[in-house]
């Protein structure tokens, strides 16, 4: 629910299952993207709720998830 002349809810932009040039292509077209989902899994499709923007490498939301659940976004190893 938002107030009267409050401006509506701002849609996420995730991006799944993207492995390379493509994603640059998609930065160009979309921006940046607020999630990264390296596949397409259960954890994905619950994280992206109606009026988000969900921008596929590769398949649909229509695909089954994998069975398999994968990181969400791998961060560098700082160094110690």
């Amino acid at each position: 629910m938002t107030c009267a002349g409050a401006p509506p809810p701002r849609r996420a932009v995730h991006f799944v299952a993207f492995r390379g040039d493509e994603y640059h292509s998609a930065v160009r077209v979309f921006g940046t993207p607020d999630f990264i989902h390296i596949g397409w899994d259960v954890w994905a499709r619950e994280a992206i709720v109606p009026g988000d923007i969900a921008v596929f490498a590769r398949g649909t939301s229509d695909d089954p998830p994998s069975r398999y659940s994968f990181p969400d976004l791998r961060e560098a190893q700082a160094e110690l």
